[in-house]
């Protein structure tokens, strides 16, 4: 593993995945590389949502985001993108997804060590491939990631998922929230009840509805609502049935003030989804509703999450839209995430060693 040695080693890019929650998963293998190169400059490649995630990151110097429906759409706006980053004298690129096209802008781009695994037919773009064993056991995202920078020799002290905010970032999230009422010594519980993945994540806004409005009289606490873009239609529905009493934020954030909006709350209720691993990064306490995904592989990363999911047949089925009746997220009620969301609140408060620790992959 010489050819990876840390000494000497200027100038690093790391192709990021495609999905803020993936992007907060690849983190502890973020960590890794910071540290195995701590002269380097290192540089994220990424989507414009989730270069929002390492524009303030403690591991990570630059981000170039790339935008598929402009200047980099096609395969021209891939030349393109390879000519930008030709100029920038990358000596390493670690590829994180598994996806042709992830691979071939950097091979176009000519950077010497092309690091990455061998997958969708990708292998001869690539200077070094990782290759994991097909009989191995099924591990969570955060660990895979772990294990495909290892593979090169890439070595360090393992971190928890991170996210980061700045100060300023969080004292506007503080009078957005003040304007509203929300003052800094209020319990806030955070809702998010979409998923951009597909509908078949997503659980109903009347149980995220009745949920929240018992959880705010059981703390005495304050609502707010977040989500993206596409969400706000659910989100209007529950400030709907919240008659008021819930701040709805969703749709009027962007990523940075989503993570400090994120970071100011103090219980958070989710699907499985980008928020529910930004909140877990931030040890926010959280109850996430799992029904269609693989809890076993995406789970929020943390020891203050508890997953409510019901077995049924078909589930994880791992599609966007469910082709059946919904049955995974139809058997979750609103008082099984109550009851849950009460005990783990309960746990918290007695002490750090009151909720079962997840150990490190």
């Amino acid at each position: 593993m010489s050819a990876y040695n840390g000494a000497g080693i200027k100038r690093i890019l790391i192709r990021a995945v495609n999905w803020v929650g993936d992007a907060v998963m690849t983190t502890p293998a973020m960590a890794l590389i910071r540290q195995h190169f701590p002269q380097a400059e290192i540089t994220v490649l990424a989507n414009p949502m989730v270069g929002e995630i390492f524009s303030s990151h403690e591991w990570v110097d630059r981000v170039i985001t790339f935008d598929r429906k402009g200047r980099h759409k096609g395969i021209s706006g891939r030349f393109r993108l390879a000519r930008e980053l030709r100029k920038e004298s990358f000596e390493i690129a670690i590829i994180l997804p598994n996806s042709f096209d992830s691979a071939l802008v950097p091979w176009l781009a000519g950077i010497p060590v092309r690091l990455g695994k061998s997958s969708d037919g990708r292998g001869f773009m690539l200077t070094g491939s990782y290759h994991p064993a097909k009989d191995a056991p099924k591990t969570h995202e955060v660990g895979y990631y772990l294990d495909l920078v290892r593979s090169f020799g890439i070595s360090g002290r393992i971190e928890k998922p991170s996210v980061f905010t700045t100060p300023g970032e969080d004292t506007e999230a503080a009078q957005r929230l003040a304007a509203h009422g929300i003052s800094a010594g209020d319990m806030l519980i955070g809702i998010n009840p979409g998923a951009a993945f597909g509908s078949a994540k997503r659980w109903y806004p009347e149980r995220f509805a009745e949920v929240a409005s018992r959880l705010a009289a059981e703390w005495s606490a304050r609502i707010v609502i977040l989500g993206g873009p596409t969400e706000t239609g659910i989100a209007a529905d529950i400030e709907q049935r919240l008659s008021g009493s819930g701040l709805n934020l969703a749709g009027k954030t962007t990523v940075r003030e989503l993570l400090a909006l994120i970071k100011r709350c103090d219980f958070f209720v989710t699907n499985d989804s980008g928020p529910m691993h930004i909140a877990a990064a931030f040890g926010v306490p959280l109850v996430a509703i799992f029904g269609s995904t693989d809890h076993a592989t995406t789970s929020p990363y943390t020891d203050r999450a508890v997953i409510v999911r019901k077995e049924v047949p078909c589930a994880p089925c791992k599609l966007r839209e469910c082709p059946t009746d919904h049955e995974c997220m139809k058997s979750v009620t609103a008082d099984d995430v109550v009851e849950a969301s009460i005990r783990l609140m309960a746990a918290v408060k007695g002490g750090p060693n009151s909720t079962q620790e997840r150990s490190q992959p």
